[in-house]
């Protein structure tokens, strides 16, 4: 009988191959496995199932009503994971072979690799006897060992126990929380999603707390005196400081006896009048130096792990942490170049050292001529040695820290390069000595007063040396305390203070936060945690994984409760919203780094036999129902909250409005009253108002084109809106506007242009353009006094597909003929976002789509180059972009002449292939293979010819085919067999 060996990853399928073969003998390579006389080695690709509650327990239709909550089911279904079935199915045939007798878990020593096994072993039906392979270093020799020393499934029980835990108490969390805090929000009518998680929830909170810090932040004003010595051989500058200064005793003066005030320093002044003292007292005195210098040393960064890699691409290049990591994967599946980027270790494990060199070696051989002569310097140098801050077991979890693999990558894209360089140079920098400095601080004194000065001068670059220029530079200019080289003074010699002024500056509020600094505030979320156990427990796991980090801040934006600004992340009013909603119901644990540290401890507790998996899950339960039930239960018309009080007044009485949990409310001249009635909802359609666009609603009584918004169906729409008065009511409410301007045409109502500016002339009849309702329009396409019937049909819709397109973007339509690449297109068919420019397309005389060229363009002939854009833009724009023919009668002969046009036409019709000729490809695939309608025939012809061209076939595995960035759009995953294309061109095909 065979043992069938199951990994987490390809990868560590291959390397356990290659680790047997010398001992268990020769391979046979198959589509999803190898196999010879003893062992079948698959792997997964991470998560293959999920789990889901048994239909009996949870309900389709009014899931997000109180009436079926809490879900918790008595044991959880199964569900593959729709990406990854051809996977799933394969692993499963291998294990119901009749000749397997046995497995070896050989997924990731973890709790996510115990967990992903144990689904699939669950979902399989299989029960056979289980191993495991426990690893920490994947040197063939540590595989080996690992077989001669495999685990019982008994020892791991209690990992397993507390893996499954982790899984259905999230589940039970989310859902619950989720369907709960929707339910309550939508009592008022409408459908409020409003998501809640274990990780997401308690990340967004570290942002609005930082938010509302700065919202309350008061500005001080403070002073420096800034004073210029001069010298026999020079001046140098200088700033006063008090040097009995401390920071206790200056919090006592100030009255600050529960927290201490960041903001108070030796060297500021809180008086503008005393600094002027100071600075009048000095200028022009003599004065003495003391000097104090000093060697120091300091050590290279750390190996990267996920967190800090992705935190320093968003400081150095703006990459968002999804980027970064999504590079890093392509690095390693693809390029093969990086070591699995998936970590939260920064060490080796200790029988690495040889591996390095190797990697060194391969570097030094290299043609990357701005990394090979530091990888030799290191060989030749003998700088790799083993070290407990590089090599270390007891720091290496499931995974070590990132470095490149042996082989050394091409063809690598400028953002790709840009990763694997910061990888490498940080590799290299860790063997490398420590930088050496020399510090001097000068201390200046003058009638009493004293001033300092601070030089740093490197003296020996060290492993700076890797970074060049750059570090250079950072060194120089990093620090206002470290101008370099300092001015020489002589011993007992006098300087002169030639200019000393005061400097009046402001306290500023703290930062926001930025990808990188979420991130670490994610990965340092224990820090904050006040219960000495809950924090040790989460010393090494913070908020989410590495892994599942940069997911969570794109959720966030996803579901807009946080928006990315440049490189800030700002969170929005639902953010809020939710944050008060959890506070005011009692449910404030949900928001708090502290429930993950509990969950950690106990976790641990049951990985150590410590806690039983049944108690724990009933403490999950006890939390999801009293959770459900203070939603359920709370029947107080608001949330307590810090509510804002508007500066425009109600449009009805002039009143003070006010803004409350769920809506904004006239309270009357006094803000304390019953008010004239009006009020509105801040979450019409699911989006929620911010402040400002209220402030500006109320103002100007409209507001738009908004985006978020969403149907009862699900759909998002994008539209205008407004405040309109009602005659039945009498009274001002919100009405959305979607521009079904009837007026003009249809109506016979002569529009008024005069007064308004023209964006530009028509490009049909030379006419000016205008807005017009919704639209921008040809003055002669709308009856007006100057011509009372329409001559012209151009029009074009202000709002496309969900893309505003704002005045400009118009004008240079029709200066030029195209607008700006847009990027907030959304398709009607298959709801994904695009970008494109907008066209004027004189033979179709409409506007039209037009596509950003092909990096890679496919083969065609010059006559299906010619007509191949327009064909896939005229259609896709008729929704939105297309000219509007004003309606008038048809002339006798129009059925003739469309007939014979026809007839004329027929010749010219491509003949009939198959039900797919014709066929539009989507976005996705267009950009793949051209935009022409075609056969799934031709399509399929098409592919292979990109995928052979670009030597994506992958070099293992010919069967295989992996995704570059273009690809990856059309696959929905980073490698498919050949057998798989055909299923997938169907469903881009419309």
């Amino acid at each position: 009988m065979k043992t069938l060996v199951i990994a987490e990853k390809p990868s560590v399928a291959q390397d356990i191959v290659r680790a047997l073969t010398p001992v268990a003998g020769k391979f046979e390579k198959h589509d999803e496995h190898f196999e010879n006389d003893k062992y079948v080695v698959t792997s997964a690709v991470g998560h293959l199932v999920e789990i889901q509650a048994p239909e009996e327990f949870d309900v389709k239709r009014g899931k997000w009503s109180f009436a079926h909550l809490p879900v918790i089911p008595p044991y959880f279904d199964l569900k593959p994971m729709d990406k990854t079935k051809t996977r799933l199915n394969a692993i499963v045939k291998q294990a119901k072979r009749k000749d397997v007798g046995a497995f070896i878990n050989a997924c990731d020593a973890g709790r996510e690799g115990e967990l992903i096994f144990r689904l699939i072993q669950q979902y399989s039906k299989v029960k056979l006897p289980v191993q495991r392979l426990w690893l920490q270093s994947m040197t063939p020799q540590a595989i080996r060992d690992g077989f001669a020393s495999l685990r019982s499934d008994q020892q791991m029980l209690p990992l397993a126990d507390a893996a499954r835990c982790r899984s259905e108490a999230d589940w039970l969390v989310g859902i619950n929380g989720t369907r709960a805090m929707t339910a309550f929000n939508s009592r008022d009518g409408g459908f409020f999603l409003t998501t809640v998680g274990r990780v997401q929830t308690p990340t967004l909170s570290v942002v609005v707390e930082r938010e509302e810090k700065i919202r309350k932040f008061i500005s001080r004003d403070y002073w420096e005196v800034h004073a210029t010595f001069g010298a026999e051989a020079g001046d140098y500058p200088a700033k006063w400081f008090d040097p009995k200064w401390k920071k206790a005793a200056a919090n006592a003066a100030a009255g600050n006896t529960e927290e201490m005030d960041a903001e108070l320093k030796a060297d500021r002044l809180w008086n503008q009048r005393e600094a002027q003292a100071i600075a009048d007292a000095v200028r022009g005195q003599k004065a003495t130096v003391t000097e104090e210098s000093k060697p120091t040393t300091q050590a290279s960064p750390l190996l990267f792990d996920l967190t800090s890699l992705q935190r320093e691409a968003n400081g150095k290049f703006g990459f968002s942490a999804k980027t970064t990591l999504s590079i890093a994967q392509s690095l390693y599946e693809r390029h093969k170049a990086l070591t699995y980027p998936r970590t939260d270790s920064r060490a080796l494990p200790e029988d690495y050292v040889p591996v390095v060199k190797e990697t060194f070696a391969m570097l030094a051989d290299s043609g990357m001529k701005h990394l090979a002569p530091h990888a030799s310097t290191a060989l030749q140098g003998n700088y790799i040695k083993p070290s407990k801050r590089i090599f270390d077991n007891a720091k290496v979890s499931d995974h070590f820290a990132i470095i490149p693999t042996l082989q050394a990558p091409s063809g690598l894209s400028e953002a790709e390069q840009k990763i694997y360089d910061l990888v490498v140079r940080r590799f290299m920098a860790v063997f490398f000595p420590s930088a050496e400095y020399q510090i001097t601080t000068r201390i200046t004194t003058a009638v009493g007063h004293n001033f300092k000065t601070e030089g740093k001068v490197l003296v020996k670059p060290g492993w700076l040396a890797i970074y060049g220029k750059e570090a250079q530079d950072e060194v120089k200019d990093g620090d206002d305390k470290s101008p370099g080289n300092l001015v020489p003074v002589k011993p007992g010699e006098l300087v002169t203070a030639q200019a000393v002024d005061p400097k009046g500056l402001k306290t500023r509020p703290p930062a926001r936060y930025s990808e990188a600094t979420l991130l670490g505030a994610m990965e340092g979320a224990g820090k904050t945690v006040e219960d000495d156990e809950l924090r040790e427990a989460m010393q090494e796991k913070g908020l989410g994984t590495p892994a599942t980090r940069s997911s969570i801040i794109e959720g966030l934006i996803a579901e807009k409760y946080m928006l990315r600004e440049g490189r800030e992340l700002i969170p929005t009013a639902k953010a809020f919203q939710l944050m008060t909603l959890l506070r005011g119901l009692g449910v404030e644990e949900l928001s708090k780094a502290e429930l993950t540290g509990e969950w950690e401890y106990k976790l641990a507790q049951m990985e150590h036999g410590k806690l039983s998996r049944e108690s724990f899950m009933a403490e999950i339960a006890a939390m999801t129902e009293r959770m459900v039930k203070k939603a359920k239960e709370y029947d107080r018309d608001t949330i307590p909250g810090d509510y804002a009080t508007l500066q425009a007044p109600c449009p009805n009485c002039g009143g003070i409005v006010k803004e409350n949990y769920r809506r904004y409310t006239c309270t009357g001249k006094t803000g304390a009253e019953e008010g004239c009635g009006f009020s509105f909802g801040k979450t019409p359609a699911g989006r929620t108002f911010e402040v400002a666009e209220v402030e500006q609603f109320l103002r100007d009584k409209k507001i738009g084109p908004l985006d978020g918004f969403r149907s009862k169906a699900g759909w998002p729409f994008t539209a205008e809106m407004v405040i309109k008065f009602d005659e039945e009511t009498k009274n001002y409410k919100l009405e959305f506007d979607f521009g079904d301007d009837k007026q003009g045409a249809e109506s016979g109502e002569l529009i008024d242009f005069s007064g308004k500016e023209s964006l530009g002339a028509c490009p049909k009849c030379g006419g000016a353009v205008f807005e017009h309702g919704k639209n921008y329009v040809c003055e002669k396409s709308v009856p007006t006094m100057a011509q009372p019937t329409p001559s012209c049909d151009f029009k074009s819709g202000q709002i496309i597909l969900q893309q505003p397109i704002e005045r400009k973007q118009m004008q240079k339509l029709l200066a030029t003929g195209k607008t700006d690449m847009l990027e907030k297109f959304v398709s009607m068919r298959t709801r994904r976002g695009f970008k494109a420019m907008l066209a004027w397309d004189a033979e179709a005389g409409k506007v039209n789509f037009e596509f950003a060229p092909s990096k890679f363009p496919p083969r065609k002939t010059a006559a299906k180059a010619a007509g191949a854009t327009k064909t896939v833009a005229g259609r896709a724009a008729s929704t939105g972009a297309k000219a509007t023919k004003a309606p008038a009668k048809k002339a006798p002969g129009a059925k003739t002449a469309a007939k014979a046009a026809t007839k004329t036409a027929k010749p010219k019709a491509p003949r009939k292939t198959t039900a797919a000729t014709g066929k539009l490809p989507s976005a996705e695939l267009a950009a793949v293979i051209g935009a022409e309608p075609v056969a799934r025939t031709e399509v399929i012809k098409k592919l292979w010819d990109y995928i052979k061209a670009n030597g994506l076939q992958d070099a293992t595995n010919k069967r295989a085919i992996n995704a570059d960035a273009k690809l990856l759009a059309v696959f929905g995953k980073p490698q498919v067999t050949m057998f798989e294309l055909a299923g997938i061109v169907g469903k881009h095909l419309g």
